[in-house]
């Protein structure tokens, strides 16, 4: 079918508006209509040391930290979650049940629990190999780092830093759903 005249131009005009919606919601606005872009940071450990910017992230955080990740065991993590649960945030644990038998990752979720940190553990039959934080609904992490010594110092990992609301709205939707699900999370 072909169009002519006003109807082309109807149908143009109305492409364009949907394209700038599309980028628009992609990229974002701040008031005024300035273009907020959010780069990911992207850090790799050794050399980046990402383990000191989840540190930084949890000292800087005022009302939430959500943390589901596999591994769990460096002291200056478990310090910095202590501190920001002292300080009025709300901080919750998820990792896997299997790592439980490790006795540096029972050490850190035994010293996050007496703090009064609530920890969930999967039980269902896979992992609970996610690796990833939400904090203060502004900020989500991801990557394959797990929050241990040896991926801070030894092992080639990744740690993603997301500064978009989108993402982060996400993460922590997925959270809350794995915090909620009785059925394959229990308190640990």
């Amino acid at each position: 079918m072909k169009f002519h005249g006003r109807w082309s131009a109807a149908i143009a005009a109305g492409v364009c508006a949907l394209l700038v919606v599309f980028w628009i919601s992609a990229v974002g606005l701040k008031d005024g209509g300035t273009v907020v872009t959010a780069a990911p940071e992207v850090l790799y450990a050794p050399e980046d040391k990402p383990a000191d910017h989840l540190v930084a992230l949890y000292q800087g955080a005022q009302h939430t930290i959500y943390l589901a990740t596999y591994g769990l065991t460096y002291p200056p993590v478990v310090r910095a979650l202590i501190a920001a649960k002292k300080r009025g945030v709300e901080v919750r644990v998820i990792t896997d049940r299997g790592k439980l038998d490790d006795r540096n990752q029972r050490a850190a979720l035994e010293t996050l629990r007496l703090a009064g940190v609530p920890i969930k553990v999967n039980r269902h039959d896979g992992l609970m190999h996610m690796k990833q934080v939400v904090v203060d609904d502004r900020v989500n992490t991801s990557g394959s780092m797990n929050q241990t010594s040896s991926a801070a110092f030894y092992n080639d990992e990744r740690l993603d830093i997301l500064h978009d609301a989108a993402s982060t709205l996400r993460a922590k939707e997925k959270f809350l759903k794995m915090w909620d699900d009785h059925t394959r999370y229990q308190d640990w």
